[in-house]
């Protein structure tokens, strides 16, 4: 039994389709890299994913449960902008992201005091140590990008949901995250959904590339179709080299 199944999804703004006919199954664990042309609905299917909005037709189960009517605990998202508590110090930030698992919303004690030592370890694996005692505003936007990561990431959640979370950090920042991330993924099993335009970035982190495109298109009426899953590879076992894809146009650029 698949961990994640996304069965005959439809989801329609205001009788403009943007998803049409989505499947899928995912096996617990799974890292999950999402391409394809802007406005085709992949961060929509992650907000589905999430649980923040619901489809107008079909389901989306996670782990076998009822389809979820609102976000919860088992699912962490960063989406593009990062989003921290600006009133919190960048070790806080870390901490309340772990906090959300705690009955009251909090540590004490000895309880505090070693989520403070594990979010230093976080921070410290995020590049971002030398400023726990900061506050958010005085980080650069990458930075603040990598705390939000870093803050989504402290909950463990059982499917973390990102969106181009890497799209404002340098190369060298950007090659450490996906050490990080790959490394918090072994440890925790964590099933991975990423949204992402860079393809040699989806095939180097994704066990599966998944590419969202209009199978139908009405030039004159942009909007007639929505998107749906046209391409599934499997980039464990090589799948197709990135530079194959690339040279289809049409899945990195809208129509």
């Amino acid at each position: 039994m698949s961990f994640v199944t996304v069965e005959d999804v439809f989801k329609t703004y205001a009788r403009r389709p943007i998803l049409e006919r989505v499947n899928v199954e995912v096996d617990e664990g799974e890292f999950i890299a999402i391409v394809g042309a802007s406005g085709c609905g992949k961060s929509t299917f992650l907000r589905l994913l999430l649980a923040q909005e619901r489809p107008s037709r079909g389901t989306v189960s996670i782990a076998g449960a009822p389809p979820a009517r609102e976000p919860g605990l088992d699912r962490g998202i960063v989406f593009q902008r990062y989003s921290v508590f600006p009133h919190m110090t960048v070790r806080e930030n870390v901490v309340a992201g772990e906090c959300l698992r705690t009955r009251w919303g909090r540590f004490f004690g000895d309880q505090r005091k070693a989520a403070r030592a594990r979010a230093d370890e976080t921070l410290a694996r995020c590049g971002l140590d030398h400023m726990a005692d900061a506050y958010p505003a005085t980080l650069s936007g990458g930075m603040q990008q990598r705390l939000a990561i870093g803050q989504a990431l402290a909950a463990k959640p059982r499917v973390l949901l990102l969106d181009e979370p890497f799209g404002a950090l340098d190369p060298g920042t950007r090659l450490s995250m996906h050490d990080f991330l790959q490394d918090l993924r072994a440890e925790t099993g964590m099933t991975v959904f990423m949204v992402t335009h860079d393809l040699e970035e989806a095939f180097k982190l994704g066990d599966r590339v998944l590419v969202f495109d209009k199978p139908r298109w009405d030039p004159h009426d942009p909007t007639a179709y929505g998107a749906t899953i046209t391409y599934d590879f499997d980039a464990r076992d090589g799948g197709i080299p990135f530079q194959n894809l690339k040279e289809d146009t049409h899945v990195l650029q809208a129509h």
